[in-house]
């Protein structure tokens, strides 16, 4: 599996008064497997990106390759695109309707033509998935908290068994505790099934956390495309475009200029522990 973008552009009420390039030339691959973070301030064309990515939006300028095939050839499988590729949205009760959690999660496999033992039988393994417990199964999608409303919509995707798992800013509004329980079930969905998960984020510390490689988005463009630790060596850069680096590299940083040789390229806190731990062993 791969996506390939090709000179993507997308203008949003081309030709009128109000017109608006979102993306402009973008040329991306995202292969399989990796687990990336996408990045940039409101408005830096991010959602627009992942929407391309399932053929929700259509380019103005470019293509779109899934497995070598352009997702806006005639004879292209669009339906089956979208249980390839998942996309989860900011806000998940944009996507829960249905009058229980179970029967919610089995829209998507149920309208894959499966029969009833097997899209129940993915519903139910997508909810564990998601550390949901059977208790919630047939409640009101619509009562549960800010955090299993997440789970419930990233149930819902994974029952389609999606090769590629987007998330567009999936701890939004989150408390810390909820935040790191829904981004740790998905890293660990992650390496158990080896899909790839693309996540849209305004949290650095998050984002060092998690990816192996981040895109960071200005102005519709590509700004970097690189390592966790070669983006966040760019903090100044990051800091004029209204983003961040990671607490821990502001605090690397210090350490440093007060003569500490830790390493600045530290991202997380537990590179930052050894690296300070190591540097205080040589000055002994």
């Amino acid at each position: 599996m791969s996506i390939i973008l090709d000179h993507v552009s997308h203008i949003y009420e081309a030709g009128t008064a109000m017109e608006f390039a979102a993306l402009k030339d973008i040329n991306l691959t995202i292969p399989e497997g990796q687990f990336i973070g996408l990045i940039g301030h409101t408005g830096s064309g991010k959602s627009t990106l992942v929407q391309h990515l399932n053929g929700l939006l259509a380019p103005t300028g470019g293509n779109i390759y899934y497995n070598g095939a352009d997702i806006h050839d005639s004879d292209f499988n669009r339906k089956e695109l979208r249980s390839k590729v998942g996309l989860v949205f900011q806000y998940p009760e944009h996507q829960l309707f249905e009058i229980d959690v179970f029967t919610d999660v089995c829209f998507g496999p149920k309208n894959l033509g499966l029969d009833k033992k097997d899209v129940e039988l993915r519903a139910y393994a997508a909810l564990k998935q998601v550390g949901l417990e059977d208790e919630y199964f047939y409640q009101s999608p619509f009562d549960l908290s800010g955090g299993q409303k997440r789970r419930v919509a990233i149930a819902g995707v994974l029952a389609m068994k999606p090769e590629v798992l987007i998330l567009d800013e999936p701890t939004a509004g989150l408390d810390p505790k909820g935040r790191d329980e829904i981004l740790d079930q998905v890293a660990k969905l992650r390496e158990e099934t080896g899909m790839t998960v693309i996540l849209v984020s305004h949290s650095m510390d998050d984002v060092a956390k998690y990816v192996d490689r981040i895109i960071v988005m200005n102005r519709g463009q590509v700004m970097f495309d690189q390592e966790p630790k070669e983006v966040f060596g760019h903090y100044k850069e990051l800091e004029e475009i209204g983003l961040a680096a990671p607490q821990v590299t502001y605090i690397m940083q210090e350490l440093r200029e007060k003569g500490l040789m830790v390493d600045t390229g530290a991202t997380t806190i537990e590179e930052a522990k050894n690296s300070i731990l190591s540097a205080l062993r040589r000055q002994r």
